[in-house]
């Protein structure tokens, strides 16, 4: 494992523990991070961005949700 990984998986194990975190910006963090490893080895600009994708899809996600969850249901005649 490469130092800037290493250093990646670190950080996103104390982002973990000292504060409660988003789930999306969570995964897409770890999702980017692995990808910009392996493109050109650009990790943390790789976690950086799928954090920010990440939290964004959530978010969308949630709202989305949300409106389902108070749609008004019409009778089927």
């Amino acid at each position: 494992m490469t130092r800037q990984l290493a250093g990646v998986l670190a950080a996103l194990m104390l982002a973990t523990t000292a504060v409660p975190a988003d789930a999306g910006c969570l995964k897409g963090a770890a999702v980017g991070a692995v990808a910009g490893h392996y493109a050109h080895h650009h990790a943390i600009l790789g976690a950086i961005a799928g954090c920010a994708i990440g939290h964004h899809m959530a978010v969308k996600a949630r709202e989305q949700k949300a409106a389902q969850a108070h749609k008004p249901v019409t009778p089927h005649n």
